[in-house]
This record gives structure tokens, C-alpha cells and sequence, in this order.
């Protein structure tokens, strides 16, 4: 990954740049931001750019030995840690080490994805990803020793929040005494999940969204979409360029998640309680993961309803299109100031129990009589 690859975060770049020619980079550094907004694909430019035997003024040559492994994510001196699952028996910590082969091949192939569809590329069935315990001796041996090829061992961990407390605290260790010529990369969605010693030793570096006009050329220009399809696909995804690629690659997720959500809401104004147990059967059969991207999917329906029916459609303040669109046209007005907080409170609460690995039937069954006591209260008031 090049900086000339990435379609926007022009600014940032920049002072990443200036860092490595002034020669003050930091040891450790958190790279955060919305969403989408490419903070992975900014760690690996700027570790490739700090490696680089022949870098240029303002991008890693791409040529040298360096860069060639870089590219392929096999040099010697960097190092990955990232959240992974547990097969096998209760006692079998898995490290990063273990999928490192998959991690290769997907992330070479686009730095622009979430969570879930990263453990999705491993089979991730019903288990939850995690930065296991065991990976704090794997970091420990790793960056004990000296570098092989480059001045700098880089370490990127992607989701530290994901970490496990132990493996955190012994991270912090190394944080504060890193050992001679490291770097650590840290990539996180939620920092404020990361243990606050850890924060407080790092340099935060926050990436802005990114603009429609940056999320659209990147799909014609990469992913050779038709311009008025990738500016349709930009402006719903308001600067996530992850949400750009998924909603123009995988139209079958959202339309699944999108159908879970309408038959919901069809099942909870209807009081048809033999139709929610079936949909609850149904969305308890997928993967936690599934579970809770259908909840962060219909947390961002219920916004951009709520967003409608307050008339906020005319100022484009709503991100909406295709079928989405044409179902929240009917839609909306059942989203209202009455239950838009009653809503997204029980949504929210329906994830962290996922989260929690609580009883899928139980927190779905639960959230959709809940459902149905708001939206049919609302309905007739």
C-alpha cells in the first residue's frame, strides 16, 4: 500500500511524511477516525514509507527489496497482531501467527473492511473475534529481537480494544520501555475502549471521513463503477469508504439485513407474535457477528428515518437509496421523536448483550416485543 493508493487524508499523509524526513517518529501511535475512513490502509503506507531504501518526497518507491515485501506483507521486520477466533477446545489460545497466511490474502487484497468481514473470511460461525492473552508472549519474542533488513521492527495491531486485559497491560509494559528501533502501529475503531495507560502513551493521529468526490474516484478509478452508480454509492455512504465498497460489491448483505429489518417492523405493528419467534429463530441461527452487523445496520435505518420524518431529506442530511429509500418513504413517519430514543437504546442494548455472548433467542425475542410495544404505541398516538 502506497500513499498514492489512498483517495483522500491528504493532510495527514503529509505530516506522517514530515515525521519520517524529520526523523521523529513516534515509537507508539494510534491511528483513529470514522468509520471508513481508511486508518488501516494509512498504517501500512506510512510503515511501508518509513521502511522504503528509496523512498521519494512524498511516497515509498515501490521498487525496492523493502517495498516489494511490504507489498506481499512477508517482510521480516513487520509484524501483525489483529483479532482472531478460537478453534478447537477452551484451551486453545489462538495468536495472531495462526491466520497469518489468510491475513496476507485478504488484507493484500483491499485494506477497506470491517471486522466482520474479516472473520468472515476465516469461518468465524458463531464465535466472536479476540486478541487472546497468549498473543502478548508472541509480541514479547517478536520484538525482543533485532531487525532483520530494516532500521526500524514495526508492529501494527489492528482493533487493540479488542485486546484482552492481560495482553493489554503487558503491551503497556512494552509501551512505556519499547524495546531499541520499534514501532507500534495501533489501528482502532473504538479508542475509547483502549485501556486509558495505553492511550495516554501514544500519539493519536485522527483521519477525517472521506469527501463524496474521494469515495467516488476511488470506485471508478479502482473498482471501474459506473460514474452516476459510484456517486449514488458515495453520497449514502457520507465519507465511509468500507460502507462504499460493500454497498457497491455486496448488495446481498444489505438486502438481507434490510428484508430482517422490514419484517421486523411488519411482524411488530401486526403484534404477529408467531411470525417474531420465527424471526427470532431465524437471526439466533447466524454468527454473533451477523447479529450485531444486522443491529449496527438497522441503528443506521432507524437515524436515517428519523432523519425523514423530520424533513431533513431536502437539506441531504439523509443517506438513502435503491430499496432502502423506497421502504423508508412508507416507513418513516413510525420513527418519530416519541420512540427514536426508545429504539436505539433497546438496539444498542440488543449489541452489547451479543457482545456479551448472551442468548441470542433470548436478546432477540426481547428486543423485538420491545419493538413491538414502541412502534404500535407510537402508531396510534
Amino acid at each position: 500500500m502506497n500513499f498514492s493508493k489512498i483517495p483522500g487524508q491528504k493532510e495527514v499523509i503529509s505530516r506522517l511524511i514530515r515525521s519520517v524526513k524529520e526523523e521523529r517518529v513516534s515509537h507508539a501511535q494510534i491511528f483513529t477516525g470514522p468509520e471508513g475512513c481508511g486508518s488501516l490502509a494509512v498504517a501500512l503506507a506510512y510503515a511501508k514509507y518509513i521502511s522504503c531504501e528509496d523512498r521519494s518526497e512524498e511516497d515509498s518507491c515501490g521498487k525496492c527489496r523493502s517495498c516489494v515485501k511490504y507489498e506481499k506483507m512477508i517482510h521480516p521486520d513487520l509484524h501483525f497482531v489483529f483479532p482472531v477466533i478460537r478453534k478447537g477446545g477452551k484451551d486453545n489460545e489462538p495468536v495472531s501467527d495462526s491466520f497469518i497466511e489468510s491475513w496476507r490474502e485478504f488484507a493484500g487484497r483491499s485494506p477497506y473492511f470491517t471486522l466482520n468481514r474479516w472473520l468472515n473470511s476465516i469461518e468465524v460461525g458463531n464465535a466472536q473475534g479476540l486478541i487472546f492473552s497468549s498473543e502478548a508472549a508472541e509480541i514479547i519474542k517478536k520484538l525482543s529481537l533485532k531487525t532483520f533488513e530494516s532500521d526500524f521492527k514495526i508492529m501494527i495491531i489492528w482493533l487493540p480494544e479488542k485486546m484482552h486485559p492481560s495482553a493489554a497491560n503487558k503491551l503497556l509494559k512494552m509501551i512505556e520501555e519499547p524495546p531499541e528501533k520499534t514501532i507500534f502501529l495501533l489501528v482502532s475503531d473504538e479508542p475509547d475502549k483502549i485501556i486509558p495507560t495505553i492511550m495516554s502513551r501514544c500519539q493519536l493521529i485522527r483521519l477525517p471521513g472521506f469527501s463524496n468526490d474521494e469515495i467516488t474516484g476511488y470506485l471508478t478509478d479502482i473498482l471501474k463503477a459506473e460514474r452516476q452508480k459510484a456517486s449514488e454509492v458515495a453520497r449514502v455512504a457520507n465519507g465511509n469508504i468500507i460502507k462504499a465498497i460493500e454497498l457497491y460489491e455486496d448488495e446481498d448483505a444489505s438486502s438481507r439485513n434490510l428484508d430482517r429489518f422490514k419484517n421486523l417492523m411488519r411482524y411488530a405493528w401486526k403484534r404477529d407474535i408467531i411470525s417474531i419467534i420465527g424471526w427470532t429463530e431465524d437471526i439466533s441461527a447466524t454468527g454473533r457477528e451477523a447479529q450485531k452487523n444486522f443491529l449496527t445496520y438497522s441503528l443506521r435505518i432507524l437515524r436515517e428515518n428519523f432523519m425523514m420524518t423530520l424533513g431533513q431529506q431536502k437539506n441531504n442530511l439523509v443517506f438513502l437509496a435503491g430499496e432502502e429509500a423506497s421502504f423508508s418513504g412508507n416507513f418513516h413517519p413510525f420513527v418519530n421523536d416519541k420512540n427514536i430514543f426508545l429504539l436505539t437504546d433497546e438496539f444498542n442494548l440488543a449489541f452489547s448483550h451479543v457482545e456479551a455472548n448472551g442468548n441470542p433467542k433470548i436478546i432477540f425475542l426481547d428486543l423485538a416485543l420491545k419493538v413491538t410495544r414502541f412502534i404500535t404505541r407510537t402508531a396510534k398516538a
